[in-house]
């Protein structure tokens, strides 16, 4: 496996071919795969996700999966990026479902409680993406727009955990980093330049 190439893991649920496109599209190396080892030694990895957060975490278990990310970014220091459901899923739980999460931010996943009716669940199309402090993944004087689709959101227990919000309805953790650990609500792979931009931070990590 090369140094500088991003593993895509494979967990079944995910849009993988999108997000290596786009990494190609800005010259970077990605690879799907679901080998524990290559993902347990990779610097760089990117879980996306679609779907429901059980189903979710039952199709990383199943291929044990869940236990070479943790690894991975534990005990060998990858750079983990999750995308949409990939990024709920490195969170502790979720009313979506009852099994546990993979635990790597502290918080929890809600579903939105909106009060105005004009407002549809779920929150679908572009939105401004608004960083809250220093990032590794933003350059925090532009501003940012992004693909959402989504009827769920995290909510950081720590707030230096929360790198970025969005509003719809009110404001939630639309992106998030704890160390090596980053997560994105949006589809970067979906948001045109401003994914490219967001990749190419990623990749130049």
């Amino acid at each position: 496996m090369k140094n500088n190439q991003i593993i895509v893991v494979d967990s079944g649920i995910g849009n993988l071919a999108s997000v290596v496109n786009m990494i190609q599209k800005i010259g970077g190396e990605a690879k799907i795969s679901s080998s524990l080892d290559e993902i347990r030694q990779a610097q760089k990895l990117v879980l996306p996700g679609v779907g429901s957060f059980d189903a979710g975490i039952i199709a990383l278990k199943e291929r044990s999966l869940d236990i070479a990310v943790k690894s991975a970014v534990k005990e060998n220091g990858s750079l983990l990026l999750g995308i949409c459901l990939g990024m709920q899923l490195l969170f502790d739980s979720s009313e979506e479902g009852s099994l546990p999460g993979l635990g790597l931010i502290p918080g929890h996943v809600c579903y939105f409680q909106l009060k105005d009716e004009k407002l549809r669940v779920p929150h679908m199309g572009w939105n401004i993406v608004k960083p809250k402090r220093s990032s590794i993944l933003f350059d925090i004087e532009d501003e940012h727009r992004f693909y959402f689709v989504h009827s769920y959101h995290v909510n950081c227990l720590n707030a230096k955990d929360v790198s970025a919000t969005t509003h719809h309805g009110y404001d939630f953790v639309s992106a998030t980093e704890s160390g090596n650990v980053m997560g994105v609500q949006f589809h970067p792979e979906k948001s045109h330049r401003f994914g490219m931009a967001l990749f190419k931070k990623f990749l130049s990590l």
